[in-house]
């Protein structure tokens, strides 16, 4: 389902700015019990993000209004499907997801962003994806990306919606087999997955990439951070080379739907499945 400044359609303004330059940002939350899990920190990476690319604020009281339909297009979508199904995988069925994007608006030719009346808001749902559940449990394996992000200090750390080195990327993991890869920069420090970002521990400290230079900063990755320092365990954010995160003694990954799901191989190195991990799984993923 899909809604364009609070009504439901499926096409935007040829004009566009989104559309036409990737001129905008989004964030995917999840749902559970028909509540957005971590909003207030979803709301604050687009406020964020619309600051670093100086577009106009958004009205979170009106988008508010908006979520709420898609969270209640969700819940009867659920109902339906509760009513017409006998077996149910419960846990599957309570968690969804919404897409929250941000364009700069429409008109103009060219770069130059004057007469911009006002941002455009699009919201869309999506079911939970299933094997996601199965990564959870059982974990990824990864592969190693061949392909370098680029450095954007400008724009590190942002879910800009320029994704364009991701798309190369995963299509260069489609390639090969792989459902994921580790993404390096042109500098060859570990930066994230196509898809998330990257923990691991090696001994008694937890690393994680810095996102200072590129990379996108996930709101799961605060999570896991906080409760990291909650639990009083050590954590270096710094920058990384590959062959220190292939000593790691355990990894993971997290995304905002995926939450924490334990990294079993990367490239041809095994890893097992770690308490850190375990534990922050029975915090998160709830």
């Amino acid at each position: 389902m899909f809604w364009v400044d609070g009504e439901s359609q499926q096409t935007v303004d040829i004009l566009d700015r989104s559309f036409q330059y990737g001129d905008g940002c989004f964030t995917t939350m999840l749902v559970q019990g028909g509540q957005i899990q971590h909003f207030h920190d979803h709301q604050r990476r687009v406020d964020e993000c619309l600051k670093a690319l100086r577009i106009s604020a958004l009205d979170w009281d009106v988008v508010n209004v908006w979520l709420d339909s898609a969270l209640q297009h969700i819940q009867n979508n659920a109902l339906h499907e509760t009513e017409n199904r006998h077996e149910i995988n419960k846990s599957h069925d309570e968690k969804a997801g919404i897409k929250l994007h941000v364009s700069r608006g429409s008109g103009g030719r060219g770069y130059s962003t004057k007469n911009i009346a006002k941002p455009t808001v699009t919201i869309s749902t999506f079911d939970f994806p299933s094997h996601y559940l199965a990564w959870q449990d059982s974990g990824v394996e990864l592969g190693v990306c061949q392909q370098a992000l680029g450095l954007s200090p400008l724009l590190a750390g942002h879910k800009h919606n320029n994704r364009l080195e991701q798309i190369l990327m995963k299509d260069e993991m489609d390639q090969t087999n792989e459902v994921d890869g580790v993404v390096l920069d042109i500098s060859g420090n570990v930066i994230e997955t196509t898809m998330a970002n990257l923990f691991w521990r090696k001994g008694n400290t937890i690393c994680t990439p810095q996102l200072t230079q590129s990379g996108v900063a996930g709101v799961m990755r605060k999570q896991v951070l906080t409760a990291l320092n909650q639990a009083q365990l050590s954590v270096t954010i710094s920058d990384y080379c590959l062959s220190q995160l292939m000593q790691a003694d355990e990894v993971f990954m997290t995304n905002s739907i995926l939450g924490v799901a334990p990294v079993t191989r990367i490239s041809e190195t095994q890893f097992n499945i770690g308490t850190v991990t375990r534990s922050l799984q029975g915090q998160l993923n709830s």
